[in-house]
């Protein structure tokens, strides 16, 4: 049953229309992933469909009264105390939430000082306090960016077992994977719907591709032919034309009707032309197939990096501690030349603090830590507020050169900044427009070390993948916090874990320490899952048994039917 329809929804921005035909239905179980890349109206419609921005054209319709709707937006730089009554959120299991969420440090919940709150802390208590007024709906806006790994498994056990709608936009493709069922698609203004996870949307849309462009190809082939068809037409014409007007010989002349045969054939041919191009306008204008287009991939690219020794840095006895907590102590570690290495640890654990260590931004309390003289480190912070919100993307790369210009031109185009975009005030910006404008400041440079903090957050999915062969291809060492599983899983080599207040070196990637670290199922436990699951496939089907194709909830019982195939087939 849909709780909410969502009908030719228009929104404008000056100029700049943004949303031309957003058209799709919310059903009361509904699980949606709406994805696009930066800048393609996601938020402005999560915006709409929440009542705090309204279209210009179209509309929403809900089926039984106002909608209680819990919306968790990209920003969660607002403290509970803003939005929310923590008394009367208590009640409705906030601290619960919280701490299952993993947000263990002991606080002052009525008298908090907020501004101690880490990015993370502050997200975790934003989604405690939305879970905590009971929605019917959930929006969902980036919720894993700053979660720590058990934030993010904690979340998606939940949103499992929430008997709501949920509507989540996300870069988080594993996030994705494991909690959505539909796909709604946002390009070029319009919305489209796919069936199944983010890798299903994925696979769907290169078929689409292939099937498409085969078409294209067998129309530019037919177009083609006919073009050569009118083009002999064409030689054959002005040749008749040029035999009707000619003087003959003197027995040619006394020839009745020698020009006007010439002319009646040239006009035929003339008639042919038009004919075949009539139809060939026709033709494409009922059954044209356009070209289709591949996902614009962002290109990053470094310049050759200088050669370095082995080891780039070492730790030693390394300890940090603030007047009343301990974030690390007595660690030993180090990072060769080349390694791509993921630093993980809960939120609150010290990697942020860890990483102003390595830049110089903090002292240790004891302890040493050594860096290569040479070593030449680049640093993308997580925080995009901190950029001069009025100066323009070229202003502030700060270059007078010319041929360095040229070449930071070429790097923001490349990233997917296009001219239009160098010349407008940061502050007008999307977030992941600012972290594509603070990766030029890495790119134009020679780096031995990328420090990257939350690389992916407010990137779109095909600058992520862009981002992931990059840096697999860099030939220097990396360094990364993120909470994008795939992204670490895609690139790391080594880890860097923080854990009961030591840093430790793991000589293994994110992929071989979330499967050592993923519960393994017994037999028994998994023979009953597959039970359970069995007789709902058999409650199901019992139902379709007695339903024709034409009943209204006939499709909706056989995509379920078809889903719980493909876990039991996962499953086994």
């Amino acid at each position: 049953m849909a709780i909410m329809k969502i009908r030719g929804i228009q929104k404008s921005f000056n100029e700049n229309q943004v949303i031309q035909n957003a058209d799709f239905d919310i059903k009361q179980n509904s699980r949606i992933g709406l994805v696009g890349s930066n800048g393609a109206g996601k938020t402005t419609l999560a915006n709409i469909i929440h009542g705090s921005t309204f279209p210009d054209k179209g509309k929403i319709e809900t089926f039984h009264g106002t909608l209680n709707i819990g919306y968790l937006k990209q920003s969660t730089q607002h403290s509970i105390h803003e939005t929310d009554d923590v008394y009367s959120l208590s009640d409705n299991g906030l601290f619960q939430h919280s701490s299952q969420l993993g947000l263990t440090r002991e606080l002052d919940w009525f008298n908090a000082d907020w501004a101690t709150l880490s990015g993370g802390e502050k997200l975790k208590l934003s989604i405690a306090s939305v879970w905590a007024k009971r929605p019917e709906l959930l929006i969902l806006d980036e919720p894993t960016n700053h979660l720590d790994l058990q934030g993010v498994e904690w979340l998606i056990e939940e949103l499992s077992a929430f008997k709501g709608a949920i509507l989540i936009i996300s870069h988080d493709r594993y996030f994705l994977d494991k909690t959505v069922t539909e796909i709604i698609e946002i390009e070029d203004g319009t919305t489209k719907l796919f069936t199944g996870n983010y890798s299903a949307y994925r696979k769907e849309k290169e078929r689409l591709f292939q099937v498409q462009l085969h078409q294209y190809e067998i129309q530019q082939k037919r177009k083609q032919q006919i073009q050569q068809q009118i083009a002999n037409l064409k030689n054959w014409s002005e040749k008749a034309h040029r035999d009707s007007t000619k003087q003959g010989t003197a027995s040619e002349r006394r020839q009745i009707g020698y020009k006007e045969y010439h002319r009646m054939k040239a006009k035929k041919m003339d008639n042919q032309i038009k004919s075949k191009m009539k139809r060939l306008n026709q033709e494409l204008v009922k059954n044209e197939v356009k070209q289709p287009e591949e996902d614009s991939m962002v290109r990053f690219e470094f310049l050759e990096r200088r050669k370095r020794g082995k080891r780039i840095l070492e730790a030693d006895s390394l300890s940090k501690h603030f007047v009343n907590r301990c974030l690390f102590e007595k660690s030993h570690f180090y990072m060769n030349h080349g390694e791509k290495m993921g630093l993980i640890g809960e939120n609150g654990s010290g990697k942020s603090t860890l990483l102003k260590i390595l830049l110089g931004q903090e002292k240790s309390s004891s302890g040493n830590i050594w860096l290569s003289e040479s070593l030449k480190i680049g640093y993308l912070s997580q925080d995009v507020s901190d950029l001069p919100a009025d100066k323009t993307p070229l202003e502030f790369i700060g270059l007078s050169d010319r041929e360095a210009i040229g070449k930071a031109r070429t790097v923001f185009a490349n990233i997917g900044l296009n001219e239009e975009k160098l010349i407008v005030p940061i502050g007008q910006l999307s977030l992941g427009e600012r972290t594509r404008v603070k990766l030029v400041m890495m790119l134009i440079d020679e780096l031995d070390l990328l420090i990257l903090d939350e690389p992916t957050n407010h990137l779109d999915l095909a600058s992520r993948e862009s981002l992931e062969k990059t840096l697999m291809d860099f030939q220097g060492s990396v360094l990364i916090v993120s909470h994008d599983v795939y992204f670490l899983e895609k690139i790391t080599q080594k880890l860097l874990v923080i854990n009961n207040r030591k840093i430790t070196r793991k000589e293994f990637g994110m992929k071989e320490y979330n499967d050592a670290a993923a519960p393994k199922e017994s037999d028994k436990e998994k023979a009953e899952k597959l039970l359970v699951l069995q007789n709902e496939i058999n409650a199901v089907i019992g139902k379709l048994s007695y339903m024709s194709k034409d009943q209204p909830d006939y499709t909706e019982l056989d995509q379920k039917l078809a889903a719980l195939f493909k876990k039991k087939k996962e499953m086994e």
